[in-house]
């Protein structure tokens, strides 16, 4: 068998960078599209799940589903929806830096949740990640009950509580998605199978809130549409890429640069310029999470997810 030639370190860093970017600009998408939460989130999923069908239909002719995955397969796709619905929602409510630096603490809960379900104590690196972290967030919550982020973030308190419970929920499917896959079945097969599941969940909830499903223009469709193919394809697929050729540690940190560009791109695009509190508090989160993924399990938990 031929030797396959790894690629050099500059170009795998350049596909890190690329990808970087494509997460980077979701919250922004999000804006642009100027459509309910719910309707974005549920187009965004939709449009992934058919751009991947005969990726995921050939793994699982590879990796079938079994009873002992099939069950976490679909969990793992609920939490998937319940994670796009609140945070993309958030983005309504809340300053883009918040949302996105709030939802960035999701390797912290991967390693909360680890403790107490799987029985992982945490290191000490880790305890102090928590901790510096959860300091970050009310810092945060405390900076936005000054009203001073304006007509951006109408309702803060409310948005960045959603944001918080799209971090958690993103956190279970990652610990349920590294379930899936210790019990046989392939990334591939696993993220089509999730993919759909979220879609799934999410169709119903424009209906129930009241919202038409399209409608909303030219513009927001085109927006959605790239929401979907390059924060969800571009984004996810670069990282994955980069996680076979470089330490995972490094590009699990890299990934921290998502709050930093979200952030500097709503400030230069909609003018949406956080308080100096949610610039320090997003500072200490940042922190706290670079602690968390440092710490023993939780850099594997997320390489594990393709995340």
């Amino acid at each position: 068998m031929p030797r396959v030639t790894p690629p050099s370190p500059a170009r795998v860093s350049a596909v890190l960078a690329l990808a970087i970017a494509a997460i980077s600009v979701a919250a922004i998408l999000v804006r642009l599209a100027d459509a309910p939460g719910v309707v974005v989130a549920f187009w965004r999923m939709a449009i992934a799940c058919v751009v991947v069908l005969p990726w995921t239909l050939r793994a699982l002719r590879r990796s079938p589903l079994t009873s002992t995955n099939a069950w976490t397969t679909v969990a793992a796709g609920l939490l998937l929806g319940l994670h796009f619905a609140t945070w993309i929602t958030s983005l309504a409510y809340t300053t883009v830096a918040a949302s996105v630096t709030l939802v960035a603490t999701t390797p912290l809960w991967v390693a909360v949740l680890g403790w107490l379900v799987l029985g992982r104590a945490p290191t000490l690196t880790v305890l102090l990640g928590v901790l510096t972290a959860v300091a970050g967030g009310a810092i945060i919550a405390f900076g936005d009950l000054s009203g001073a982020a304006g007509a951006s973030a109408p309702a803060p308190l409310f948005g960045n509580a959603l944001a918080l419970v799209g971090a958690l929920s993103l956190a279970g499917y990652l610990l349920l998605g590294r379930s899936a896959q210790r019990h046989g079945l392939s990334l591939q097969a696993y993220v089509g199978v999730a993919y759909a599941v979220a879609a799934v969940v999410l169709l119903p909830l424009p209906l129930l809130l009241g919202h038409a499903y399209v409608g909303y223009g030219v513009a927001s469709a085109g927006w959605i549409v790239a929401l979907a193919l390059v924060p969800q394809l571009v984004g996810h697929t670069g990282i994955n890429y980069a996680m076979k050729h470089l330490d995972p540690t490094k590009v699990a940190t890299a990934t921290l640069m998502e709050p930093v560009g979200a952030g500097l791109a709503a400030w230069l695009l909609f003018t949406e310029v956080p308080a100096i509190l949610t610039v320090v508090g997003a500072a200490l989160v940042l922190v706290g999470v670079g602690f968390t993924t440092r710490g023993r399990g939780v850099v594997a938990d997320r390489a594990a997810s393709g995340t």
